[in-house]
């Protein structure tokens, strides 16, 4: 059993390593109102076709020394690094989660934080497009996979909308429309309690880094950020551990 355990991580994990390269390609072309079919993909600096042997993912970076096989620039180490990423994140899903019909909801949670995490970063841009695809599919696996309460998910979009609605109407414009539909999404995996924790751990990390790049200059006051970034670590912390973390606040609540 343990045989097949492994196996089965190890498949998960490849699956993982190609998902992840194919969520770079969407995160980087949705935005900009490119096709993810065509053309193929090629090097930004000599427009080199890279034939199928220069996209395995992870593999291909390292029998190549990080750099194109045609004109020997370097490739950014954040490819491989999302790949990896990717897997990783796929591959402790059913170590958190057990095998369970909840690991649909899992893996497509983190498909649209790894698009989400490339497009804020390259753009600052929440696609519709991609929200879109997302909705009906988290819809229809919470209907598969029902949630606990049974309206818990509506509840969570709504309370998702609401606050982040509310937040940019009190700031006037503090907090973009994406942010703002993008966790209208997010409450239907997570019910209400935990796309609140989202939301407050996203702030915390968003507040901590921001601070910390200011000191070190690489975060200028008065200009924006790409919050993605935060909100996807948030949204899986939560999702993952979320319960945990409240019954722990609750605790040293109790304790005083």
């Amino acid at each position: 059993m343990d045989i097949f355990h492994n196996l089965y991580l190890i498949l998960i994990a490849i699956y993982g390593l190609i998902l992840g390269s194919f969520y770079n390609v969407v995160g980087l072309r949705v935005p900009a109102g490119e096709s993810i079919v065509s053309p193929r993909s090629a090097c930004p600096k000599c427009h080199h076709t890279l034939t199928a042997a220069e996209l395995i993912p992870v593999v291909s970076f390292m029998l190549q020394r990080g750099k194109c096989r045609s004109c020997g620039a370097k490739i950014s180490p954040l490819y491989p690094a999302f790949e990896l990423l990717t897997a990783f994140l796929f591959t402790i899903s059913p170590l958190l989660l057990g095998w369970s019909k909840e690991l649909i909801v899992a893996w497509t949670l983190i498909s649209l934080c790894m698009i989400i995490f490339v497009s804020d970063m390259t753009y600052m841009i929440i696609p519709d497009k991609v929200l879109l695809v997302f909705l009906p599919l988290f819809i229809i696996e919470r209907i598969w996979v029902p949630a606990s309460p049974i309206f818990d998910p509506l509840f969570g979009a709504l309370a998702g909308f609401a606050v982040l609605y509310g937040i940019a109407w009190i700031t006037n414009g503090g907090m973009g429309g994406g942010d703002i539909k993008l966790f209208a999404v997010l409450g239907i995996p997570l019910g209400w309690k935990l796309v609140l924790l989202a939301f407050l751990l996203a702030t915390f990390f968003g507040a901590a880094f921001g601070a910390i790049g200011m000191m070190i200059g690489k975060v200028k006051k008065g200009v924006p950020f790409p919050f993605g970034p935060y909100i996807v670590l948030g949204t899986l912390i939560a999702y993952y551990f979320g319960y945990d973390l409240l019954h722990w606040y609750i605790s040293i609540l109790k304790g005083f």
